[in-house]
Formats: structure tokens, sequence, C-alpha cells
């Protein structure tokens, strides 16, 4: 009976987040959305085709699913960016194995091309910590709505202890150097990790 009562919760858990992804996919402002953890990424029109965001979509639900089951809180603790079928990983695990194991389940999905493993182990030693890498992701997000405008809906940021990573397609280099400079000015900033692939 117990084991019973774990696959139903199991599988409810699963369903609710399919459905609210795929509601988050649909009400959208530009009607193309990429959700994964706690975050969310809108991809500007014309940067990606719609049959691609609707694989990358496909590829986070699948992503969501393995680490609802896979139990050590991995779908809380691990952000996704999938762009184009490469996956970038972020968040913090208490251990390598945690870490390792991540990575192996999004292998198992079909359509990956590419995993960014940008998982760290190890955790927030406090609360300020954890506070401290939302105010800068607030701060990064603000910065590109300065800086570029509407455009800005088409970056993807995660901070992790300091350490802003930043995602998206552009087909415009001197905006995203534009961008970078622009992140590079705020307080608490360690580093600036880079995976915006750009089009010609």
């Amino acid at each position: 009976m117990g084991s019973k009562f774990k696959e139903i919760l199991k599988l409810s858990a699963s369903l609710t987040i399919l459905i609210l992804l795929l509601f988050s996919y649909s009400c959208s402002p530009t009607g193309m959305l990429a959700t994964g953890g706690s975050t969310a990424m809108v991809v500007a029109e014309g940067d990606r085709s719609f049959g691609t965001v609707v694989d990358d979509a496909t590829i986070k639900v699948n992503i969501a699913a393995k680490f609802l089951n896979a139990g050590n809180n991995l779908f809380v603790d691990i952000n996704t960016t999938v762009l184009e079928g490469r996956v970038l990983l972020t968040g913090l695990v208490d251990n390598q194995e945690v870490r390792i194991d991540a990575v192996r389940l999004v292998w198992e999905i079909e359509g990956i091309a590419e995993v960014v493993n940008e998982i760290e182990v190890g955790n927030r030693e406090s609360i300020k910590d954890y506070a401290n890498d939302l105010w800068i992701n607030t701060q990064a997000r603000g910065v590109a709505a300065k800086t570029i405008g509407l455009r800005s809906v088409a970056y993807n940021f995660e901070t992790i202890n300091g350490k802003v990573y930043i995602a998206g397609i552009t087909s415009k280099p001197e905006q995203l150097d534009t961008l970078i400079d622009g992140l590079k000015t705020i307080k608490g900033v360690k580093e600036i990790i880079n995976y915006v692939i750009v089009k010609e």
C-alpha cells in the first residue's frame, strides 16, 4: 500500500509539473517559453524557430520528470536551461555523486546534443548568501533591461555563490558585450560565465 501511494504521488507531481510547464509556455509574452527550476527563459522572436523552442520545452519537461523521480532533491537543487538541445545545469548539491547522477539522467533523454555541467558541490553557508544570490540575479535582469531593452528577455541568468551564469541566443555580439559590461558593475558579482550562443 505504501509503495503504491508513493507511485501515485510521484505520478501526480510529474503531471502537475507538466501541466504547469505547458501552461507557462502558452502564456508567455512572445508565445515561446522554456522554463526550469525557479527560472523561466523567454526567447525573443527571430532567434530560434518555433519547432526548436517546442523541442527544447519537451526536453525540459522530460528532465523535470527524471529529476522528480530520482529523489535527492534534484528537481529543487538544480536549474536547467535548454537551448537547441544544449542543456546547461546549474545549482548546488551535497556531493559529487549527486552531481554525476544528474548529468547521467539528462543524457538518458532523447534530443540532447550537449550537457554543460556547472553544478557545484557544497552548500550556501547562510540565508544571507542565498539572499545575496537572489539580489544579484534581480540586478542582472534589471541591468539587462536597462542596457539592451526588450531583447533582454532572450537571456537567462542564474547566480550561484556570486557567479553569474548567462545563457541565451543572440545574433548581435555587440549587444552581448554591452550586457556583460553592465553585469560586471553589479556589487557582489565574482565571475560571469557566458554560455550565450552567437548566431550569424
